[in-house]
């Protein structure tokens, strides 16, 4: 319950500088806590008229986040106040110019404690922008790298489940962990294909007692 509570302060305070109260349907519904916080601040920054300039900010910050060690262990950092974090943020967002949208999220997420979702928040946000320009996101997971002819093959394949006004943006993912098969995420669409979930399959299949 105190969850659900703090994730409708979060929609409001995102759209108090916004024209209407109402809030903005995404394009992509996406699941999950981070996607909360993400379709919260696509509502915000579409009825303040600033999605692209919210955007540039969060690609800017998450690109900070990976290149940056001392910023990702500050932002992670469980010693560091809340507030003195969410303080230092805003504070920082007016220094870089960010967009009002964009200083409220990152003080929202130390408010509750969540900065170390932040960068799974700007990733759900930019799945949300990818459909809002009418892209389809598609993210494949591979055991190693896919040679350009299985790249072809597996981009027609997805293809089919666009429409005819859809474009599809695919990124691709080397993890040897799932040992061979693919993993596919397209949209709001999961398929795992990978020789790793299988084998769990089978041998908790054969460890469950007759």
């Amino acid at each position: 319950m105190a969850s659900i509570n703090k994730l409708a302060i979060v929609s409001r305070a995102l759209a108090t500088a916004a024209a209407s109260t109402k809030s903005v349907k995404p394009p992509l519904q996406l699941f999950g806590l981070e996607a909360r916080y993400a379709t919260a601040l696509y509502s915000a920054a579409t009825k303040m008229n600033t999605l692209d300039q919210v955007e540039k900010d969060l690609i800017a910050l998450q690109t900070s986040l990976k290149t940056d060690k001392k910023l990702r262990e500050n932002v992670t950092s469980p010693i560091i106040n809340r507030k003195v974090m969410a303080i230092a943020l805003r504070e920082a967002s007016g220094k870089l110019n960010f967009a009002p949208a964009t200083a409220n999220i990152l003080g929202l997420l130390a408010d509750n404690g969540r900065l170390k979702k932040l960068d799974n928040v700007i990733t759900a946000f930019r799945t949300i922008m990818a459909a809002h320009r009418g892209e389809v996101v598609c993210e494949v997971v591979s055991a190693k790298p896919l040679d350009s002819s299985q790249s072809k093959q597996l981009e027609g394949a997805l293809k089919s489940f666009l429409k005819d006004n859809q474009s599809l943006k695919i990124t691709s993912r080397v993890d040897p962990s799932i040992i061979g098969g693919l993993i596919v995420s397209i949209g709001d669409k999961y398929v795992d294909m990978s020789i790793a979930t299988k084998v769990k399959l089978y041998t908790d299949v054969m460890q469950t007692p007759a």
